[in-house]
């Protein structure tokens, strides 16, 4: 496909979301966008954002990730650039013996070869194996449909080549289970059937699985029906997980109000409020005794409008027991600290009936 013709899906794509962000025309196109480090259960996580043309599908309603690349093409050389400047950041290089795991994203399908180079792919994984010496997880964000099993049974051999063992993890956007909000309201355009279908051609390889959702991901889902979408995806994906024998993880990201999407529109109409995080952990506590992982996402990447975001003053005691959960898959420090939310509710019960005007009006921001 000519790269004006990607440039055309972007579009319409944006269109139909009623999407009014502008694309990142003045990024350089030898930097990646952005690269960050994630402590999980299983050790240093490594999440890479390289820039290239914007994800074709473009049409997801809350999403503006695509805001932070390029709706024109970027050349392969531009690519293999950013991932030179990549592992020659002091930061990569002085964690480089801990990297345990790499996320690569380009804030659409990384195995879609008419927005990320093959050759740019190849040429990232020779550096994988060069510099990273621990490395067991290689993660590639993509949409099913770009999931060719010619070149990841190529790219999973090559990953052996590294000085550690190291397996293939397909991360797939799921975003809601509910199939009306999922593809009729998020506009998804995932079917269970094909998601199953990528399930069983995976199975056998030994291919790991990452699936993204969001905790209330539409405008007027109520905070119960969003833990509840959430509590009917866990189910859902352990049922697979048993099935196939394939190791998943969840990976839960709150919902924010993104800038130039239709969840700012009904964020300013009063149609949408983000979740608080202790729905977020009470519909991930779900997951305790259940045969996946689970990790929440704590970050808006600065793309939230003002007030906007599921990170809200004087929850950072809350924050901090979230990531200890996603360090260590513990789940009694969900129970402790949904216990104590629970405590401290009822604690201001009495305050309440005093009828105090100043505790009546109170909100916690």
């Amino acid at each position: 496909m000519k790269p004006e013709q990607v440039t055309q899906q972007i579009q319409q794509g944006s269109r139909k979301a009623h999407k009014d962000y502008a694309f990142d025309e003045t990024h350089d196109a030898e930097r990646p966008a952005d690269f960050w480090f994630q402590q999980a259960h299983t050790g240093l996580v490594l999440f890479a954002v390289f820039y290239t043309q914007a994800c074709r599908w473009s049409r997801c309603l809350g999403c503006n990730l695509p805001a932070r690349m390029s709706q024109k093409h970027v050349p392969f050389s531009a690519i293999m650039r950013q991932i030179d400047c990549l592992f020659q950041h002091p930061e990569i290089t002085r964690r480089a013996a801990r990297i345990h795991k790499v996320i690569v994203s380009n804030n659409g399908s990384v195995l879609d070869e008419a927005t990320f180079s093959s050759t740019a792919l190849m040429y990232l994984l020779a550096k994988l194996n060069l510099h990273l010496p621990a490395l067991e997880v290689l993660s590639l964000e993509t949409r099913p449909e770009y999931a060719d099993f010619a070149e990841l049974e190529f790219l999973s051999r090559a990953l052996t080549e590294g000085d550690s063992p190291t397996r293939l993890e397909l991360a797939i956007g799921f975003e809601a289970f509910n199939d009306h909000i999922r593809n009729a309201l998020f506009d998804k355009g995932l079917p269970l059937n094909q998601f199953e279908k990528l399930v069983r051609r995976i199975a056998p390889h030994g291919y790991l699985l990452k699936t993204y959702f969001m905790q209330k991901p539409v405008p007027e889902m109520t905070d119960e029906q969003a833990v509840l979408d959430i509590q009917q995806a866990i189910d859902y994906l352990s049922d697979i997980a048993a099935k196939h024998q394939v190791q998943i993880n969840l990976h839960l990201n709150p919902t924010y109000a993104a800038k130039g999407t239709q969840l700012e529109t009904a964020f300013h109409q009063g149609r949408f409020k983000p979740p608080l995080l202790k729905d977020v952990a009470r519909a991930a506590l779900h997951g305790h005794g259940k045969p996946l992982s689970i990790y929440i996402g704590l970050s808006d990447e600065g793309l939230a409008i003002a007030n906007g975001s599921f990170l809200r003053k004087g929850e950072e005691p809350m924050i901090q027991a979230l990531e200890q959960f996603n360090q260590s898959q513990d789940y009694h420090l969900l129970e402790r600290l949904l216990a104590d939310e629970s405590t401290a509710t009822e604690a201001d019960q009495p305050s309440r009936h005093l009828g105090l005007a100043h505790l009546k009006s109170e909100k916690r921001i």
